[in-house]
């Protein structure tokens, strides 16, 4: 019997050994972290929005960090290849994510995902946002009020333009319906780019355009944009009013970006790497590159990212369930 009980006693003494070689050794990577190049995965080509925040972010930590960090760009099956990738990456800050808004939509829009998006990950910082803006041609309404009066008097004429279905454009169209009580026709194009060229055109009677890349349009008189679906006016257009304050309130949608490490990064990178994402968007140079493609600069801490993340996978799917959209 005392020597089963001594056995027992020094199996728990090698496990408690164990577990403090480990704790040992981790403190001791994240400590070091990071001694190896970083990459940052993008669920998009090069040259989109999400790219672009990817790369200024990893110009500027590669500087701080003294390491190589690369952007690796991994498209495919709606931005939930890259968030597979990072999912089972080893938890150790050396393999990112720069997710934007589908990140949030899409474990309601398929099923079976091989990843969650609020238990998979480790928010590290928002990086940007940028609100969606309700645009229409010209030669159309001057308000909301008078936009919805018109599809009101004649229900199922309107139509409305998006970069597809399951999107953030086409969630807002589905949002304003929603909370105006109107009837609008659905247009999903393979992309913002051909969206963009038939509300140009008038082919569409109205679409939610991000705001980035979108202000010049407004600023040449070539779209009338009528409010930002956001709850703070948009500084580069400050003159146009909120969805609340255009009288429909309950319309908030943003295209955005943020980095994210996998579920179990010890907390000490994930906080190393929000102090310096901090720092990159404060300098001057990133500031006016985003600033001047229409974003809004974030920064946020992990908690705050964390509860934005949580409410944008609440309202998205509230938005979703109600229209009984499956992507599968």
């Amino acid at each position: 019997m005392k020597n089963v009980t001594r056995r027992t006693a020094l199996s728990a003494a090698a496990m408690m050994l164990g577990s403090l070689a480990g704790l040992a050794q981790a403190q001791g990577s994240a400590a070091n972290y990071p001694n190896a190049p970083v990459r940052i995965v993008v669920g998009y080509s090069a040259g989109g929005p999400t790219d672009l925040a990817a790369r200024l972010i990893a110009a500027k930590l590669q500087t701080a960090l003294g390491q190589s960090v690369t952007v690796e760009n991994r498209p495919g099956a709606g931005s939930n290849l890259a968030s597979e990738i990072v999912a089972r990456a080893e938890p150790d800050g050396y393999t990112l994510l720069m997710a934007a808004a589908p990140l949030t939509s899409n474990g309601h829009l398929y099923k079976n995902l091989k990843y969650d998006a609020l238990r998979s990950f480790e928010p590290i910082s928002q990086v940007m946002s940028a609100p969606s803006i309700l645009a229409v041609h010209p030669n159309s309404a001057k308000t909301i009020a008078e936009l919805i009066a018109m599809a009101r008097k004649e229900p199922g004429k309107l139509s409305y333009g998006s970069s597809g279905a399951g999107g953030t454009q086409h969630l807002a169209g589905e949002m304003l319906q929603q909370k105006a009580g109107i009837q609008l026709i659905h247009v999903p194009y393979k992309g913002a780019a051909p969206a963009l060229n038939d509300l140009l055109g008038g082919q569409v009677s109205m679409g939610f355009m991000t705001s980035l890349g979108s202000v010049p349009y407004f600023k040449e008189g070539k779209l009338r944009a009528l409010a930002v679906a956001s709850t703070k006016r948009l500084p580069q257009l400050p003159d146009l009013p909120t969805m609340a304050e255009a009288g429909l309130a309950g319309v908030e949608i943003d295209s955005w970006s943020g980095l994210l490490a996998p579920a179990k990064t010890p907390p000490e990178i994930v906080e190393k790497l929000q102090r310096e994402v901090s720092k990159a968007l404060a300098s001057p140079d990133i500031l006016e590159k985003l600033r001047s493609q229409g974003a809004v600069v974030v920064g946020s801490t992990p908690a705050e990212f964390r509860s934005f993340l949580a409410h944008e996978h609440q309202e998205m799917g509230k938005v979703i369930k109600s229209i009984k959209l499956s992507l599968d």
